[in-house]
C-alpha cells in the first residue's frame, strides 16, 4: 500500500516535494497545508504548476491529522515547534527540510519537547536537506574507506545570486554595513541548523565533542548590487563565510564551512568550488567533489527557472526519506539512525 502524505505548505520547496510526491507511485497524497488564506480551497495540483489531482489545500490543521496520514512533508522556511508537536502528538511522522537536523538548533527546550511529542504520538520526526543533510551524509560515507579519520570538513562554495529568498538572505547579514557588530551573531543565529549537522556527523562517527562553535567572516560589494529580491550598496556585505566546528581538546575535528557570494564584485574576491566539496584528513586522505548541472532536456528562461534545481536538491532527501522514517522507532531520527536512503520510485521507465 502506498504511504499516506500531507504536504505541508507549498512554497518554493514545497512545490518540489509536492510534485515529487505526486509523481512517486509508493506514496498517495491525501492533504495539503494552506499556510496563506489565498490557497486555500486551491488544487494541490495547481500549487504545484500541475494539472488538478482532486486534493484541494486547506488551513484546518484538525482536518488534515483527521485523515490519518502516516507523514507530513513539512516544507516551511523556518521551523515552528508547537505546529510541530500538534503533527507528532497525533500519531504522524514527520520529515522536514525546514532548519531542522537534530533538533539542537530549536534550544533544549525547544528539542525536547518535539522528544516528548515523538513519545507521546509513537511517531518519528527526521529533517534534511541538501546542505546541512544530504552533503553531511556525503562527508560520512567518504570517511568510510579510512582507518584513521583525523578531520572531516564540507564545504558549500556557490554564488547564490539567484536565490530568490530575501528572509533567509538577510537573516545571516547581506546587506548590512561590514562595520556593524552584530554581524557574527546574526550568522550564527541564521546558520546555527549547521550546528546540528556537526552533532550528526560526531554522534554518527561515535565522537564525543568538547565543543561546538561558529566562526564568520565577510565580504563586501565593490559596487551597489540590485538583486531584485534585495539591493545591497556597496561597502555593505555581499559575501557570508561561516564554520560550524566540532572540536576536541581543542583540535578542529569536523568542520563544515559555507562560502557563499553574490556575483562578480566583492573585496575579498573569494574563489568558488562551485559544489560541495568533503577534505578529509586522516589515512588516507580523500577529496570528494559534488558537482550539480542542470539535465539535457531542461529549459530555462531566468535565474528562477534555474532556483528549481536547487529546490529539488533540498527537498528530495526528506521525501526520498519517508518510507524509512515511517518504519523507523519513535523519536527524533537522523541518517544515523535509517538505513541506505535511495531514490526508490524516481527512476525513469
Amino acid at each position: 500500500m502506498a504511504i499516506r502524505v500531507v504536504q505541508w505548505t507549498t512554497g518554493n520547496v514545497g512545490r518540489q516535494t509536492l510534485k515529487a510526491i505526486l509523481g512517486n507511485p509508493g506514496l498517495e497524497l491525501v492533504g495539503c497545508y494552506a499556510w496563506s488564506e489565498e490557497k486555500a480551497g486551491v488544487d494541490a495540483g495547481v500549487l504545484a504548476g500541475l494539472d488538478p489531482v482532486g486534493v484541494e489545500a486547506t488551513n484546518d490543521v484538525e482536518a488534515l491529522l483527521g485523515l490519518r496520514p502516516d507523514c507530513v512533508s513539512y516544507n516551511p522556511l523556518w521551523p515552528n515547534v508547537d505546529e510541530l508537536v500538534r503533527i507528532l502528538e497525533a500519531g504522524v511522522n514527520v520529515c522536514s527540510t525546514s532548519a531542522f537536523i537534530t533538533g539542537h538548533s530549536l534550544g533544549e527546550q525547544g528539542r525536547e519537547r518535539i522528544e516528548q511529542a515523538c513519545a507521546r504520538g509513537g511517531a518519528s520526526m527526521f529533517g534534511s536537506g541538501m546542505n546541512p543533510g544530504f552533503a553531511n551524509l556525503l562527508g560520512l560515507v567518504s570517511a568510510g574507506i579510512c582507518d584513521r579519520v583525523d578531520s572531516i570538513s564540507v564545504l558549500e562554495s556557490v554564488d547564490s545570486t539567484g536565490y530568490a529568498s530575501a528572509d533567509t538572505e538577510l537573516s545571516v547579514g547581506y546587506a548590512q554595513p561590514i562595520t556593524n557588530p552584530e554581524l557574527p551573531e546574526m550568522v550564527r543565529r541564521g546558520t546555527a541548523v549547521f550546528g546540528d549537522g556537526v552533532v550528526l556527523m560526531a554522534d554518527a562517527l561515535g565522537v564525543e565533542l568538547d565543543e561546538v562553535v561558529c566562526e564568520s567572516d565577510f565580504a563586501v560589494a565593490t559596487q551597489d548590487l540590485d538583486l531584485g529580491i534585495m539591493k545591497i550598496p556597496e561597502g555593505c556585505v555581499a559575501g557570508v563565510e561561516a564554520s560550524w566546528q566540532g572540536r576536541v581538546g581543542g583540535r578542529k575535528v569536523i568542520d563544515l564551512k559555507v562560502r557563499w557570494r553574490k556575483g562578480q564584485h566583492l573585496e575579498p574576491d573569494w574563489p568558488l568550488e562551485h559544489g560541495y566539496l568533503v577534505e578529509i584528513e586522516g589515512r588516507p586522505c580523500v577529496r570528494t567533489k559534488l558537482e550539480i548541472r542542470p539535465p539535457r532536456d531542461f529549459e530555462a528562461k531566468s535565474f528562477e527557472d534555474f532556483m528549481q534545481l536547487g529546490m529539488i536538491m533540498t527537498g528530495l532527501p526528506a521525501v526520498q526519506a519517508i518510507p524509512a522514517v515511517c518504519a523507523a522507532p519513535p523519536g527524533i531520527r537522523t541518517y544515523a539512525d535509517l538505513p541506505l536512503i535511495t531514490a526508490t520510485g524516481f527512476v525513469s521507465g
